[in-house]
């Protein structure tokens, strides 16, 4: 298996580790110990820690190791609440677009479609939702403001892992999804924009919810075994 083949491999096999809590907040572990584990060359396996470094879940530890990164959800909550004004006034931006239609076209191919044509698979929604809102943002044309709201998404990722692993939530995000764009086509921009905030809110209370739940039981695993 070629090199970046092997890197990509630990890359997804650590992830899943993380998203799992195998490796909770607070461990720390050599890259000899994860080469062990996977049966990998240290090479691709400190490639993937890197990337996974970047991503916000894990930190290095000169001499020491690597750290599995803790939660702040004070700081997460204050990204949401930037990534609600960023969408806002992407909404504001789009509601005076004489080709509005056209602009929320793709999305609207994708989010208002009948229940049986939804998606069930939870890692493919998170992906969709996930990019629902980015591609709302640069549908606004402020590709600035786009920029900055990609980097924001980027930060939030390590905690909005866990959402889409309850299925209620793939319901949810179709049917508010499809509410938004279909009132922002009406060009109530006020409606619009206090649907979107509900929105980004349900979603950072459920994420919080869910992440606490999945840690304090891998923990307590943890004790039982």
């Amino acid at each position: 298996m070629a090199q970046t083949s092997l890197a990509a491999s630990a890359y997804t096999q650590l992830k899943q580790a993380l998203d799992n809590f195998h490796f909770v907040p607070g461990d720390r572990f050599s890259e000899n110990e994860v080469s062990a584990l996977l049966g990998m060359s240290r090479t691709p396996i400190r490639e993937a820690l890197v990337r996974l470094q970047r991503e916000g879940y894990i930190s290095v530890m000169p001499k020491l190791g690597w750290l599995v990164n803790s939660i702040d959800f004070n700081v997460f909550e204050q990204l949401y609440d930037v990534r609600s004004v960023l969408e806002c006034a992407a909404i504001d931006l789009l509601g005076a677009a004489p080709d509005l239609a056209q602009r929320l076209a793709p999305l609207c191919t994708l989010w208002c479609v009948d229940p049986s044509q939804r998606l069930a698979a939870c890692a493919e929604v998170s992906q969709m939702d996930e990019a629902f809102h980015m591609a709302l943002v640069h549908a606004s044309g402020n590709l600035e403001m786009a920029r900055i709201h990609c980097d924001l998404t980027e930060r939030i990722r390590v905690v909005r892992r866990l959402e889409f692993t309850r299925n209620y939530r793939i319901e949810a995000a179709y049917n508010e999804h499809a509410l938004i764009l279909q009132t922002l086509l009406q060009r109530d921009t006020a409606a619009t924009k206090a649907l979107l905030q509900k929105h980004i809110a349900v979603s950072r209370d459920e994420v919080k919810k869910i992440t606490l739940h999945t840690l304090q039981a891998a923990r307590q695993g943890r004790v039982a075994a």
